[in-house]
């Protein structure tokens, strides 16, 4: 393996990292909308992804020796991965279903969250050792650690359990009236 540095050498290194980045970041949006089942759109980001792999994985196969090229690949899946997660949280609104299942203190649970403005569901269910109550939320997911810690600040024991909402219709959100998130 040869490391080449030469102008011409870091100037297409930079650029196979470039689109590498750009590959992987779009990746993620692709996989987001796939999810959110935009099939078009989904299908329209993977063709520009095969064109841009194709490119770049056969100008870093036809030299393997070529190290600057192989590590400026490698670093461009890092760092475009890195930015996928970075775009998808920053500009894509990502909702989650959060299910809390406690034997103690579920209606001080849907209280507590109901103060802090979350849109809660309660039922009854029948666990291994009993009644239980059943407290659900859809949430964002960026307001997730604050449910959590509200639900553990109250039962430390509950189980809860988060799961990726696809599509969610009417109630608290989208499509309620707005409401603005209590922080206590």
């Amino acid at each position: 393996m040869e490391l080449v540095i030469t102008p011409e050498a870091i100037g297409f290194a930079l650029l196979i990292f470039g689109l590498r980045v750009f590959n992987y970041a779009i990746s993620t949006i692709r996989l987001v909308f796939i999810g959110r089942g935009f099939k078009l759109w989904a299908a329209v980001i993977a063709f520009f992804e095969a064109l841009i792999f194709a490119v770049v994985i056969a100008r870093v196969v036809s030299d393997l020796g070529d190290l600057t090229n192989l590590i400026a690949y490698c670093a461009g899946a890092a760092v475009g991965s890195y930015t996928g997660m970075w775009l998808e949280a920053k500009f894509i609104t990502s909702y989650s279903t959060v299910t809390i299942i406690t034997h103690e203190e579920g209606k001080a649970i849907a209280d507590a969250l109901r103060d802090r403005n979350y849109g809660v569901t309660v039922s009854k269910g029948e666990g291994r050792d009993g009644e239980v109550d059943i407290v659900r939320s859809s949430c964002v997911n960026k307001d997730i650690p604050l449910l959590v810690s509200t639900v553990q600040a109250i039962n430390p024991d509950a189980f809860i359990d988060i799961e990726a909402a696809r599509t969610l219709h009417r109630g608290w959100i989208p499509g309620g009236p707005p409401r603005k998130r209590k922080d206590l």
